[in-house]
């Protein structure tokens, strides 16, 4: 990118502005999988010092959005089946037990409630960005408010993970535009019924929908690749 071209950072934390930056361009696929990240490019693209483009890279690594290659390097990661199958275990079980522990209480969090409006907001409107940024605002909302601390730092392992998947494979867009709505207002239903295993049962059928939806279009663009 020429110098002409450099990106502008909003007013906030210039480390934090830079991190949120790249995150959406990596999670929008602007900047693809398997593409480097330095902090010399970093540095350049957006005019800020190399410190503040390894603090940011750092940050992206920790959450999964990108990772090291045996040189250093920071790359954004590929997953392949195999590992989509195993994040979604890891999401699984974290989820299912913080929607089961909320039931038990019988109280929607107010987080999730405001994140489950602006998902049929964007479902309306087909705002696909905004319904990925909804969702992951959702199921984080949910795990936050079991009030466990080790409970959250494992779902933060993750999540960065998730919403790679979600918004460079798009397999949201395979889905009716009020399907993820109208299943998190399942999950919020079960909890705000004091049901913790329809709670639990709401959200795995969930999770095992966004799995098939995205196990199927790696699938269809791996059968799109002609053999050279």
């Amino acid at each position: 990118m020429s110098t002409e071209a450099r990106l502008e950072l909003g007013p906030s934390s210039l480390t934090d502005a830079l991190y949120e930056s790249v995150r959406k361009r990596i999670v929008n696929g602007e900047i693809p999988q398997g593409e480097k990240l330095t902090e010399v490019r970093l540095a350049g693209e957006y005019n800020v010092a190399r410190p503040t483009a390894k603090a940011a890279l750092e940050r992206l690594t920790a959450l999964g959005l990108l990772r090291r290659t045996a040189h250093k390097t920071a790359v954004v990661p590929v997953l392949d089946q195999a590992e989509i199958r195993d994040l979604f275990f890891s999401r699984m079980t974290i989820e299912k037990a913080a929607v089961s522990a909320l039931a038990a209480t019988g109280e929607v969090p107010a987080d999730a409630a405001r994140a489950q409006v602006a998902i049929e907001y964007a479902a309306r409107d087909r705002l696909f960005e905004n319904q990925v940024e909804a969702d992951i605002a959702f199921h984080t909302a949910l795990v936050a408010a079991v009030g466990s601390r080790r409970l959250s730092r494992m779902h933060e392992l993750i999540i960065g993970e998730v919403h790679l998947t979600m918004g460079q494979y798009q397999a949201h867009r395979k889905a009716a535009p009020t399907t993820v709505a109208e299943e998190h207002a399942a999950i919020l239903k079960a909890i705000e019924d004091g049901t913790p295993a329809a709670a639990a049962e709401h959200l795995a059928y969930h999770l095992e929908q966004a799995q098939g939806r995205l196990l199927t279009t790696l699938q269809q663009a791996s059968d799109e690749v002609v053999p050279q």
